[in-house]
């Protein structure tokens, strides 16, 4: 599996991903792929478990960002 517009790898999370998935869920859906290095490869993710739980809180915070910037 290739990178493609709507699939990317990335070796680490950034809070700037997020600006990625929002792409992502505007256009036509996507991937993204934490833990694989630009060739394909798995690199593994430390800390998976803290990273799912900190998403989590990420989401919903920007989602709750964005629902009150409408008001």
């Amino acid at each position: 599996m290739a990178e493609r517009q709507n699939i990317e790898w990335k070796e680490i999370w950034k809070d700037d991903y997020l600006a990625w998935i929002c792409g992502f869920a505007n256009a036509q859906g996507g991937k993204l792929y934490i833990g694989m290095n630009d060739s394909g490869k798995v690199v593994g993710v430390k800390n998976a478990k803290k990273l799912l739980e900190d998403l989590q809180t990420k989401f919903v915070m920007q989602w709750v960002s964005l629902l009150m910037s409408t008001f």
